[in-house]
C-alpha cells in the first residue's frame, strides 16, 4: 500500500551515507522525503515542486549552505530551514538563523532529535500559518463561531440551533441573570409567540449534554423565579 504524506522534506547534503541515513529516518517518520548532493541541484528540485522542510549542509562543493539559505529565503520566506552541519562554532549558528534558518543541529547528531525538531517547528509554523479562528470559550466549553461547532474538551456535541444559540447568549453574558423573556428575546426573536416554558425545555436538554451532572448543573445556573445564569467560574 502506498503511503499517504503529509510533509515532504529535501534533504541537501553532499555525504552519500549522511544524506541516506537522514532520509531513512524521515521516511519512516512518515515524510516524503527527496535528496540532493548539490545546491544548484537542490535549487532545481525546489523550482518543480516545493517541500514543506529543507534539510542543510552547510560545506556543499558547488556553494556554501548559507548561500542556499539566502537564495531560497529570497524566493520562499515561508518553508522550514534546518541546518545540519559539522560546523558547531556559535558565529555559524548565529549567522545561520539570521539568514532565515529555522533551527541548527551539529553533526554528529541524534537522528530522532532531528524528526522531532523538524516536527516541532513544523507544528509552530503551521499554527502561526492558520487563519485565525472566532471562538468563545469559558472552562472545558468552547464555541467555534465559524464553523458552528460546539466543544467540550475539545470533543464536538451535537447540538440543535437552537441550542447552539442558547451557548453563546450565555458565554457573551457571562455570570449574567438572563430572565426567561430575555433569552425568548435574544434567541427566537422579539417576534415569537409562545410560552417561556420553551426556554426551560431547551435549558433542561442542554444541561443534559453538556453537564458533568445534570442533575446539578455546574454551568448554566437556574436563578430562582428569574431565569438563568452562565457561571464563569466553572
Amino acid at each position: 500500500m502506498d503511503k499517504l504524506y503529509q510533509n515532504e522534506v529535501l534533504i541537501v547534503e553532499d555525504d552519500d551515507n549522511i544524506r541516506r541515513f537522514v532520509a531513512i529516518h524521515l521516511d519512516r517518520a512518515g515524510f516524503k522525503v527527496t535528496e540532493a548532493a548539490i545546491g544548484e541541484m537542490a535549487l532545481k528540485s525546489l523550482s518543480i515542486s516545493r517541500p514543506n522542510v529543507v534539510v542543510l549542509d552547510i560545506m556543499l562543493p558547488d556553494m556554501d549552505g548559507f548561500e542556499f539559505c539566502r537564495k531560497l529565503r529570497e524566493v520562499d520566506p515561508d518553508i522550514v530551514i534546518v541546518f545540519l552541519t559539522a560546523r558547531a562554532q556559535d558565529l555559524d549558528k548565529i549567522r545561520g538563523l539570521e539568514l532565515g534558518a529555522d533551527d541548527y543541529i551539529v553533526k554528529p547528531f541524534n537522528p530522532l532529535e532531528l524528526v522531532a525538531r523538524i516536527k516541532t517547528v513544523l507544528r509552530r509554523t503551521q499554527k502561526l500559518a492558520e487563519p485565525h479562528r472566532k471562538t468563545l470559550q469559558s472552562g472545558s466549553i468552547r464555541l467555534d463561531l465559524d464553523a458552528n461547532k460546539l466543544f467540550k474538551h475539545d470533543c464536538i456535541i451535537e447540538v440543535t440551533p437552537k441550542e447552539y444559540q442558547m451557548v453563546k447568549t450565555f458565554l457573551e453574558n457571562p455570570n449574567k441573570a438572563l430572565t426567561r423573556n430575555d433569552l425568548l428575546n435574544l434567541i427566537w426573536g422579539e417576534d415569537f409567540v409562545g410560552d417561556t416554558k420553551t426556554v426551560d425545555v431547551h435549558v433542561r436538554k442542554l444541561r443534559e449534554k453538556i453537564e458533568d451532572d445534570c442533575s446539578k448543573p455546574q454551568l448554566i445556573e437556574t436563578v430562582w423565579g428569574l431565569g438563568y445564569r452562565w457561571s464563569k467560574e466553572a
